[in-house]
């Protein structure tokens, strides 16, 4: 089994900063890709970013220039860099490993306007 915990999440300004933590444990060799997944209140689960095993990204256009997503395997932990966040970037955001096999419990980004 997999096991992933996000961290980070919480209130910011908007234009301000936060980076997101994923620590992945349990059976990592049935991790391949990572993605970052957000759901606002009453709109369904988004896939905001993706990183393969070899390290290549994508990102939603949504946050593309200002969201960075990339991982550290040697620390089984995967990041989200969140910059000059806006009042629509609201929402929980969930760490998800191998195209939404398994799932963190989710964390919550409040941007204020």
């Amino acid at each position: 089994q997999v096991q992933l915990v996000e961290s980070g999440g919480g209130l910011v300004q908007a234009g301000g900063s936060l980076r997101l933590s994923c620590a992945a444990s349990g059976s990592m060799f049935k991790i391949n890709t990572m993605e970052w997944y957000r759901q606002a209140p009453g709109k369904q689960r988004e896939l905001v970013a993706v990183i393969g095993s070899g390290g290549s990204t994508s990102v939603a256009d949504s946050v593309k220039g200002r969201f960075t997503i990339s991982r550290d395997n040697a620390k089984n932990t995967m990041y989200l860099q969140m910059n000059d966040l806006k009042p629509v970037d609201t929402a929980v955001y969930y760490c998800a490993a191998s195209r939404g096999a398994y799932w963190g419990q989710g964390t919550q980004v409040t941007v204020s306007s």
